[in-house]
């Protein structure tokens, strides 16, 4: 079970009010996808050997710009009902959400510059192994707080599990190393 570790939780407010429980994870991705300079990422992108299924790289903007505002709003919904709920183990478990939420949200954040800022597909892959275990788990314990809240996790661990497969497959289709590529294509 885990717990709820304030200095690993973001501040109460981020999951009370839902417009910033919404809009947080969407400004945080959005810094972090323009950060990493969105010309040289889709240069990367299309310069990597991909494995089949792969989208084009003007899809991934608007999936997860939707697929933050949903965790923002399962965050909201989760911490809501957990924390106004009568029951101390519904709070408790709101507030283990808020520790696995931050925690699942940094994992997020940073595969974006481990993939493609710094060509480290090795590092980024176990990262996205990792941010889908811990979403996985922080659907199930926020199921027992507020299902709706769980059900809107659903699209963001498939697409995790996509995404997954699409790290993996672009790092092994790359001999795990993609310096050559990106000095190759001139990227």
């Amino acid at each position: 079970m885990t717990s709820f570790i304030p200095s690993l939780a973001l501040p109460s407010i981020a999951f009370e009010q839902p417009a910033i429980a919404i809009l947080l994870p969407i400004a945080l991705g959005t810094g972090i996808g323009y950060s990493t300079r969105p010309d040289r990422t889709q240069k990367t992108y299309r310069a990597l050997k991909q494995p089949p299924l792969n989208p084009p790289p003007q899809v991934f903007g608007p999936v997860w710009t939707f697929l933050y505002a949903s965790m923002g709003y399962a965050a909201y919904r989760a911490w809501s009902a957990g924390i106004n709920s009568f029951d101390p183990n519904k709070a408790n478990l709101a507030k283990q959400g808020a520790s696995l939420y931050t925690i699942q949200l940094g994992l997020n954040l940073i595969w974006m510059p481990l993939f493609f800022g710094l060509g480290r597909p090795i590092e980024a892959t176990v990262d996205i192994f990792a941010l889908t275990g811990v979403t996985g788990y922080l659907a199930y314990i926020w199921s027992q707080v507020d299902p709706i809240a769980s059900w809107a996790l659903a699209p963001y661990i498939g697409w995790l599990s996509f995404a997954t497969y699409l790290s993996a497959g672009c790092g092994h289709l790359n001999n795990w190393n993609f310096n050559s590529v990106q000095a190759e294509k001139g990227v």
